[in-house]
C-alpha cells in the first residue's frame, strides 16, 4: 500500500515538471531576445526602428543640422521602396524618394527632413505616413599636431579635447597641453580658439595640439 502511494505521489511530479519547464524555457527565450537589441525600440507592428543611444545624442538630435560626410538612413513603414540605408551625404544636400523626387536635406534637422518626407506623401500617396530618419554616422571632426594618429575621425556625441584625441591616439611625448587650438565648423572666420582638454568639440570641427618647446 505504501508502495504504491510512493509511486503515485513520483509520477504526480514528473506530470508538474512537464508543465512548467516549457514555461519556463519559453520565458527566458523571449527575455533574451528582447535584450539582443540594446540600442533598439519596438514600434506598433513589430516594427525594430532605432533611438537615440543617450542623452547626449537625443539633446544633439533636437538642433543637428545635416551637413556634407553625415550618413543617414530613412524608412517609412510598410512601403520598402523608400528604404534608404546608410546614405552619405554629399555637397549636392539632396536624397532621392519615389514620388517625391529631390529632397533637400543639407542644413536641416532629422525631424525637420521628417516633417518634409511625411508632408509629401501623406493625402497624395499615403493616408498615414510613419516616417523615421536617424543618423548612421555624424560627419568627421579633425585632430592635427602633436598626436599619435593625426587625421580626420566620426563624430561621436558628447565628444571633448581629451576623447577627441584620445581616439586619434592619445597625445605624443612634446605635446604641449596648454597650446591647443580648435577652429568651430561653423565660425565664419575660422580662426582658431585656445581650449582645453574639457572643450567641447562638434562635427566638422578642427584641432590643432602644438608642440612643447619647455
Amino acid at each position: 500500500m505504501l508502495k504504491s502511494l510512493l509511486q503515485a505521489i513520483a509520477w504526480h511530479r514528473i506530470a508538474l515538471s512537464l508543465i512548467f519547464v516549457p514555461a519556463i524555457a519559453v520565458a527566458q527565450t523571449t527575455g533574451g531576445a528582447s535584450q539582443a537589441i540594446p540600442n533598439q525600440a519596438r514600434a506598433a507592428g513589430s516594427v525594430i526602428e532605432p533611438v537615440a543611444r543617450s542623452e547626449a545624442e537625443r539633446l544633439l538630435l533636437s538642433t543637428y543640422k545635416l551637413r556634407a560626410g553625415d550618413v543617414i538612413s530613412l524608412r517609412v513603414f510598410g512601403e520598402e521602396d523608400f528604404t534608404r540605408d546608410k546614405t552619405r551625404l554629399n555637397d549636392a544636400g539632396s536624397i532621392s524618394l519615389p514620388f517625391l523626387g529631390e529632397v533637400p536635406v543639407l542644413g536641416k534637422t532629422v525631424t525637420e527632413i521628417q516633417e518634409i518626407v511625411t508632408s509629401g506623401l501623406k493625402g497624395k500617396f499615403l493616408v498615414n505616413p510613419r516616417v523615421t530618419i536617424w543618423i548612421e554616422e555624424y560627419r568627421p571632426f579633425f585632430v592635427n599636431g602633436m598626436v599619435e594618429r593625426p587625421g580626420g575621425y566620426p563624430f561621436q556625441p558628447g565628444l571633448n579635447i581629451r576623447k577627441a584625441v584620445s581616439l586619434a591616439g592619445g597625445f605624443k611625448e612634446r605635446a604641449s597641453l596648454n597650446k591647443i587650438f580648435l577652429i568651430k565648423e561653423g565660425d565664419a572666420s575660422q580662426l582658431p580658439q585656445k581650449v582645453d582638454v574639457n572643450t567641447i568639440v562638434g562635427p566638422g570641427d578642427s584641432i590643432t595640439v602644438e608642440e612643447s618647446f619647455f
